[in-house]
């Protein structure tokens, strides 16, 4: 137990954990501080204090005495047995609905995480090494069970009893990544985090961009050259008026950030709601910053801070005649023509 970062408990329901091994072995690992995740079988009695608990569908009925219909009902019986047992944590396998993660303080619900579904086998086994190793390695419960969740898609599309590499794990998260781009600074954080795994370059630009023009597509297009991923910063629709003026954005903040995310050039658009985005350039700490060359290096926002951790900064070319303001204005010239 000294050695260990987690205790997983799973005898598929053949005894080895029968009569009191199990409490036993919960009391042993929670006064050592170790996390204890069990795959349960019968009684859940037998399990209390541990955890976490990772049972099917069927098992959580079977334990509850349930029919259960639908994700409330499964989130309800799960957090009745969660106070009864003393638990941690529920996560509830779904098989195509995915995973349902209910804890005191709220739950989760994990789409399903394969793409094509060709052998079951080892899922739920999967499910509970790959959540009880990323806790033990100093992850938080949500992440591990996104990890659990992505790792399962990956062994169900292979044949027969099966392994999710690591490779494979970071490739299917970069994969659901790419489908939402548009994420609040905490989880943009928590992607830069496996960009950074992988050992990409992370480059960041940003501003209002309300109607999107050629001068735009040319700055992202520029910052994208230089890095890996890219990650743009969009001021919301309140940070807009206050630096344009109270017509602007003719835009609201989602349609902003729909076309950007629809740039081929574009990994990831973070809303923010101050003037600048020191705050997330701080946090996020890109390898290169970029900014049109209308601003002098020195105006740029954060290029201080960049440099001063060996980042790289770089002013990107402008197109002349393109900006938001003077095809605005053009349009109201035409308009009272």
């Amino acid at each position: 137990m000294a050695r260990a970062d987690a205790v997983v408990l799973s005898d598929y329901g053949k005894g080895v954990l029968a009569g009191s091994l199990a409490r036993e072995l919960i009391g042993r690992a929670r006064a050592a501080g170790r996390f204890v995740a069990v795959d349960p079988r019968g009684d859940w009695a037998r399990y209390r204090g541990a955890d976490l608990l990772t049972p099917n569908r069927r098992e959580l009925a079977e334990a509850s005495g349930e029919v259960l219909n639908g994700l409330e009902a499964i989130e309800a019986a799960a957090r009745r047995l969660l106070r009864v047992h003393g638990l941690g944590a529920v996560l509830v396998t779904l098989s195509e609905q995915g995973m349902l993660l209910v804890e005191e303080r709220g739950e989760r619900h994990l789409s399903a995480a394969a793409r094509e579904v060709f052998d079951v086998s080892g899922a739920g086994d999967t499910v509970i090494a790959v959540l009880a190793a990323a806790v033990g390695a100093g992850a938080g419960l949500a992440e591990a069970a996104q990890l659990a969740n992505a790792a399962a898609g990956i062994v169900v599309g292979k044949l027969g009893p099966a392994v999710a590499a690591p490779r494979e794990i970071l490739a299917a998260l970069e994969q659901d990544g790419r489908r939402e781009k548009t994420l609040s600074l905490a989880d943009a954080l928590e992607q830069v985090r496996r960009w950074r795994l992988q050992g990409l370059r992370i480059g960041f630009t940003n501003g209002c961009f309300d109607l999107l023009h050629p001068g735009h597509a040319d700055l992202l297009a520029f910052a994208r050259v230089g890095c890996d991923r890219l990650v743009v910063a969009l001021n919301d629709d309140a940070s807009v008026r206050r630096l344009k003026g109270p017509s602007r954005p003719v835009q609201p903040l989602s349609s902003r950030a729909a076309v950007l995310a629809a740039m081929a050039a574009v990994d990831l658009v973070v809303p923010f709601a101050e003037d600048t985005p020191i705050a997330l350039i701080e946090a996020i700490r890109p390898d290169l910053l970029v900014k049109g060359a209308d601003y002098r290096e020195e105006e740029v926002v954060g290029a201080a801070e960049v440099r001063a951790y060996g980042g790289e900064v770089r002013l990107a070319p402008v197109k002349p005649d393109h900006s938001t303001s003077a095809t605005l204005a053009r349009l109201r010239s035409a308009t009272t023509a």
